[in-house]
């Protein structure tokens, strides 16, 4: 399936039922006296987070939702059928922004999470309604009120513990496919990983985290230089990010470098994630570049590690390094 985190849609909530003109036939009464009912409520929009979705792939080939119109009142001071919900199910993780003001309408984050984005029209009143002590016999009704309707933007943000940060051809795809079940697409040129992908990790029996292999960042990604946008804003929500610098690139730090520029000019908060730096690929060096890589500053005390996802070399001592940060993070 095609992976797609943004679209634009329109929705129009239902038109409230028109009020009903009727008397009913009684003695002494005048014109039969006043009995025509109320129009029935609109169907709202309703937008309901699913997380077996992953995509919006859905919205580009159906881009306007309508919910269903309340019905006319009847006789009898019978009220109109309320009209339908439009019940629309999107991804965890969506971001709903009105289209033209760009204003955040919602943010689902939880499954089953459900927000009303349009309401529906109020039915307009019957006659009966329109009774009074100088009017006994009103011909007076209303007809419904108007739905609600708006251009819509939907944003997909992946929802994922950790984040794999780095250059394309960084060794990230390799990594979650050696951690996970997931089975990114794996070349020896750069941005073979076009889309996000998740993959659950394991470590024991009953402990798991997800983490996002996300397309790589080259430097001018805030701007939209390469995959730009399209990667940095799945970013936000990983709760930690695990920086991978080739061991292999000539110079890890400078890279680390940039990596953090791109993070901080999209957003500066990323950066106060906890983090674990990763120099990768060290199978491909000789024993003597080790101490060389082992040596490198990077800044703050973060944790440093060699790794080698095609070896196995510190994997597993990876996972239980993630494991440990995201408990600390569960218990403060």
């Amino acid at each position: 399936m095609n992976f797609i985190d943004n679209a634009v849609i329109k929705v129009q909530s239902g038109n409230g039922g028109k009020g009903h003109l009727s008397f009913r036939k009684e003695k002494f009464v005048p014109l039969g006296g006043p009995d025509g009912g109320n129009g029935g409520r609109g169907g709202d929009v309703v937008f309901e987070a699913d997380r077996q979705l992953t995509t919006l792939l859905d919205f580009r080939y159906e881009r306007s939702y309508s919910a269903e119109d309340g019905k006319q009142g009847g006789t009898s001071r019978c009220t109109g059928k309320s009209g339908k919900d439009k019940i629309i199910r999107v991804p965890a993780g969506t971001v709903i922004r009105n289209a033209e003001t760009h204003e955040i309408l919602a943010d689902l984050t939880v499954d089953k999470q459900s927000v009303t984005i349009a309401k529906g029209g109020r039915g307009g009143r019957g006659n009966c309604e329109f009774t009074t002590s100088v009017n006994q016999a009103p011909r007076h009704f209303e007809p419904g009120e108007p739905g609600e309707e708006f251009k819509l933007e939907l944003e997909l943000k992946i929802l994922a513990d950790i984040g794999l940060v780095g250059f394309p051809n960084a060794g990230k795809s390799t990594l979650i496919s050696v951690m996970s079940a997931a089975k990114p697409k794996i070349a020896d040129y750069p941005f073979t990983t076009l889309v996000p992908n998740l993959g659950m990790v394991y470590v024991g029996n009953e402990r798991s985290f997800t983490m996002a292999d996300i397309p790589g960042l080259i430097e001018g990604a805030h701007e939209g230089k390469g995959l730009g946008i399209q990667f940095l804003r799945h970013v936000e929500r990983t709760k930690v990010l695990v920086f991978l610098l080739d061991a292999m690139s000539g110079d890890p730090v400078q890279e680390y470098g940039v990596l953090c520029d791109e993070l901080r000019k999209y957003e500066s908060s990323m950066l106060e994630k906890p983090r674990i730096i990763c120099i990768s690929k060290v199978d491909t060096v000789t024993e003597s570049d080790r101490p060389i890589l082992e040596a490198l500053d990077f800044g703050k005390e973060y944790k440093t590690m060699l790794i080698s996802a095609v070896s196995g070399e510190n994997v597993e001592i990876l996972k239980r390094e993630i494991w440990k940060i995201l408990a600390v993070q569960t218990n403060s």
